[in-house]
C-alpha cells in the first residue's frame, strides 16, 4: 500500500507492524493511507489513475472536507475508513475545559487589567447538559462529567441509550430538549443533515443564560445568529474550538465578545494525534489483510 502525502514514520511503521508493505503509488498498490486533512482533487486523481486500490484510510474523524469524493465512490466497492473515535479523548478533554472557562467567566477575566470583583459566574455539578452527537467523543464526554453530577440528554441519529446519558433522543426532539439546557455540547459529524442545525431559532430555545460548546465542525452553527445571541447578554456565553469560517478572521466579531473563547480548532495538536492515528492504522492495516475487523468504517451513505 501507500501513504500520501509524506507521512510521520511512524504511521509508516504502522503499517509494516500489521503485516503490510509501503510502496511507492503504482500498479501494485492497493491500498491508500492519506494523512493530509485536505487534498480531495488529488485523493480524486490518485484513485482515478489507480482503480485497483480497495481500501482508503482518511486522517480525521470528520470527512467532511472529502465529502465530495466520498459521495461519488458509494458503489465503487472500495472500503473507505476514518479516524473517528481516534482523537475522542483530547477533543472530549478540551470540550470540557471550554464548558468550564465559560462558565466560569474566564474569557472575560482574562482580559482584565486591575482587580473586578463580582458575583458573575456558574457551577457545572448538577447542570442539565444537552450533547449532540452520539459517538466516540461523546462517550468520554460523559465519563468526564461523571463526576460533576450533570443531567445529560444525548441527542443523535438512533435513540439507542449510551452509557452515561440519562436519555438519548433522536435528532427530531433536538427542539424539545433545547429548552431545557443549560449547557449544549456540539460533538456531530457535518454532513448536509446536521449543516446549520443550531441557528437562530435553535438558540431562541435555549433558557437565558445558558452556554454553547462546540468540538466538532463550525458549520453546525449559523455563526452571525451566535454573534447577536452572544452580543445581547441573554445567552451565557460559548466556547468554540471550530468556527465558520475558519480560520475566524482577526476583525471577526467573535474575537471581541467577552463572553466567547475561540480557540484555533486545536483541541487534538498533532502531538496527540499522531500515535493515535498509527494505532488505527496498524489496525485496519490488518483487518485489511483479513486479521480482524475494519475500525472506523466510514458510512458512504451517512457521508461519515
Amino acid at each position: 500500500m501507500s501513504v500520501l502525502p509524506h507521512a510521520d514514520p511512524s504511521v509508516v511503521a504502522a503499517v509494516r507492524r500489521a503485516g503490510g508493505e509501503v510502496v511507492p503509488l503504482g500498479d501494485a498498490t492497493r491500498g491508500v493511507v492519506w494523512v493530509a486533512a485536505s487534498g480531495a482533487g488529488e485523493l480524486d486523481d490518485v484513485l482515478t489513475r489507480h482503480p485497483r486500490v480497495s481500501w482508503v484510510q482518511l486522517p480525521w474523524a470528520g470527512v467532511d472536507a472529502f465529502a465530495d469524493t466520498l459521495a461519488r465512490s458509494r458503489d465503487d466497492g472500495r472500503v473507505w475508513t476514518s479516524a473517528k473515535g481516534s482523537y475522542a479523548r483530547p477533543v472530549a478533554e478540551h470540550a470540557l475545559m471550554l464548558a468550564l472557562a465559560v462558565l466560569r467567566e474566564v474569557p472575560r477575566r482574562a482580559r482584565a487589567v486591575e482587580w473586578q470583583a463580582d458575583e458573575r459566574g456558574r457551577s457545572l455539578f448538577g447542570m442539565r447538559v444537552v450533547i449532540v452527537g452520539g459517538g466516540g467523543i461523546t462517550e468520554e464526554l460523559l465519563r468526564l462529567l461523571a463526576p460533576f453530577g450533570v443531567h445529560a440528554t444525548v441527542v443523535r441519529r438512533r435513540a439507542a441509550p449510551i452509557a452515561g446519558a440519562d436519555r438519548t433522543v433522536t435528532d427530531d426532539a433536538l427542539h424539545e430538549v433545547l429548552g431545557d439546557a443549560e449547557l449544549v455540547f456540539l460533538a456531530a459529524a457535518l454532513t448536509d443533515r446536521t449543516r446549520g442545525m443550531i441557528g437562530a431559532g435553535e438558540l431562541a430555545l435555549l433558557p437565558d443564560g445558558a452556554f454553547l460548546v462546540n468540538v466538532a465542525r463550525g458549520g453546525l452553527v449559523e455563526t452571525d445568529a451566535l454573534v447577536a445571541e452572544l452580543a445581547s447578554g441573554r445567552l451565557g456565553g460559548a466556547g468554540l474550538d471550530v468556527t465558520d469560517p475558519e480560520p475566524l478572521p482577526p476583525q471577526h466579531p467573535l474575537w471581541a465578545l467577552e463572553n466567547a473563547l475561540v480557540t484555533p480548532h486545536v483541541a487534538d495538536t498533532e502531538a496527540m494525534t499522531v500515535p493515535m492515528f498509527a494505532e488505527r492504522v496498524e489496525a485496519n492495516t490488518a483487518a485489511f489483510l483479513g486479521r480482524g475487523a475494519w475500525i472506523g468504517r466510514i458510512d458512504l451513505h451517512a457521508g461519515y
